[in-house]
């Protein structure tokens, strides 16, 4: 089945067409007809499967087929997300695809200026990408009505609990019309998100699309095991010898990404940080001129493990392992977006060695090893242009002149 054969406003077939939606992807042509039925959908799928297009494009079809908002401050589909970035990223694609659609759409959450967000909803506003705490600020001071609310839609509800954000539902569910359409999309499924979804939807179509190995298929993903001090010159390797290629660097903390960052520069490398410790309004520039090619290598905490769909990353580099092997599962799939090919590499140290058998048990299979050859191991440390290295080199040299062997 293709988009054209749909029957979508045309509005909104027009755009598919124009930005090359040919085809819809397994979770989008599971879900798009039950929703454009008007019933309730629980889907669970790996992230960079066509998520958000699988509820964006059927609800900008409804919400051009039917009547518009009943106040200047109500909106009529109310997106819940756990993070700022998702609530950006999400709204663009609705304001993409609805491009010809008499559909207007807001980004709301915090960290920015509120007195542009509540001009935004006075003027109307037919689909809210929300996080909690801006969205629950405005409710109480009378800018935002939610009490007509035709659509709810829970995105990656999995992140959502593990924020603590099952309050900031449950009080949600209270001030919004028990007649309504629930959309719960989530990436992984236990006992708690169970509980939650059948809080939120009724009488729902389930919808399950998680092979056994939920890392997709079309990632290259495997591990090599590096030295803890040493992964600054395997990184410095890696980006210069695939410098044309868009690189995501995956760290453990705020201070390990500058750390990083600091360390590319000496040899030349330019790479942004993007961390929380971060101004909210600089984070979206980095992402801006990460999209966009001027800047080709993203440092990050797991802040952008999540939903962040940026097509043209090429490679992954786990340089820390993560503690949550979920979040590795997540963090391979920044690469190798809807059909296209991606590659991950994790640098493991003897310290990541229970991290690493926790991952294998999460995916159920062994991550292959890549082997580094013990000489070209020493050949990447020693060909390193950090300048506060040089005295290695320095000993290498005399100890060849001298014939000994270096000591490792």
């Amino acid at each position: 089945m293709r988009f054209s054969d749909y029957n979508i406003v045309k509005e909104l077939k027009d755009r598919l067409e124009e930005v090359g939606f040919k085809k819809p992807t397994d979770i989008q042509f599971k879900s798009i007809k039950h929703i454009l039925d008007g019933e309730d959908v629980m889907a669970v799928a790996q992230t960079g499967t066509g998520k958000t297009a699988a509820f964006a494009i059927p609800v900008i079809d409804k919400l051009t087929r039917s009547k518009g908002r009943k106040g200047s401050n109500s909106v009529r589909c109310l997106v819940m997300v756990p993070t700022r970035e998702l609530s950006k990223q999400i709204s663009e694609v609705f304001l993409d695809l609805g491009k010809y659609a008499p559909v207007r759409t807001l980004g709301l959450y915090g960290g920015v200026d509120q007195e542009q967000q509540i001009r935004t909803l006075k003027n109307g506003v037919d689909v809210l990408v929300a996080t909690p705490g801006r969205m629950f600020d405005l409710i109480a001071q009378g800018a935002l009505d939610v009490s007509g609310l035709e659509f709810l839609v829970l995105d990656e509800a999995d992140l959502m609990l593990d924020l603590g954000f099952n309050k900031d539902i449950q009080d949600i569910l209270r001030k919004i019309p028990k007649k309504r359409q629930t959309l719960f999309f989530t990436a992984t499924i236990d006992k708690q998100i169970k509980k939650l979804a059948y809080d939120v939807v009724r009488d729902a179509i389930r919808i399950q699309i998680s092979p056994k190995n939920p890392v997709a298929g079309n990632i290259e993903h495997a591990v090599a095991f590096v030295e803890m001090d040493h992964k600054r010159f395997f990184l410095e390797n890696m980006l210069k010898e695939f410098e044309e290629l868009k690189f995501i660097v995956f760290v453990r903390t705020k201070v390990r990404a500058e750390r990083v960052v600091a360390a590319m520069e000496r040899v030349g490398i330019k790479t942004e940080a993007l961390h929380g410790g971060i101004e909210q309004k600089e984070r979206f520039s980095i992402l801006d001129r990460f999209r966009s090619g001027e800047n080709k290598v993203l440092i990050t905490t797991d802040v952008a493990c999540r939903g962040i769909d940026i097509p043209t990353v090429d490679y992954v580099i786990n340089y820390d392992l993560p503690e949550n092997p979920e979040n590795y599962v997540h963090r391979c799939g920044r690469t190798g977006r809807g059909t296209r090919k991606g590659q991950a590499l994790s640098f493991c140290s003897e310290s990541e060695n229970l991290f690493l058998q926790a991952i294998e048990l999460y995916t159920g299979e062994e991550v292959e090893h890549y082997h580094i050859d013990p000489a070209d191991y020493k050949e990447i440390i020693n060909d390193s242009d950090d300048p506060t290295y040089n005295w290695k080199k320095l000993i290498d040299q005399a100890n060849k002149e001298d014939g000994k062997e270096d000591e490792w």
